[in-house]
């Protein structure tokens, strides 16, 4: 069972990471494409790619996610809705 609740819109996977999502349901994995995504609401979220210290995911701006590159989201302040485009 996925942490989360998706939906495909034009080739657009709108995502979203409940406040009420246990951390450790926030595993660290990879992705099978490269994808950016754009963070539309969501406040003390981070991201963290394998070996680097987690950055703060920002309202409005987008982040770059290579395929097979280890990284996990790290739990916030309330929920975290992300858009994601695969390459």
């Amino acid at each position: 069972m996925n942490p989360y609740k998706q939906k495909i819109n034009d080739n657009k996977i709108l995502r979203e990471f409940s406040v009420d999502v246990k951390a450790d349901e926030l595993v660290w994995h990879k992705d099978k494409r490269d994808r950016k995504i754009r963070v539309l609401e969501g406040v003390g979220w981070q991201l963290q790619f394998d070996d680097e210290m987690p950055i703060y995911l920002v309202e409005g701006e987008v982040y770059f996610i290579p395929k097979n590159h280890y990284h996990r989201i790290i739990k916030g302040c309330n929920s975290l809705f992300i858009e994601i485009t695969e390459k």
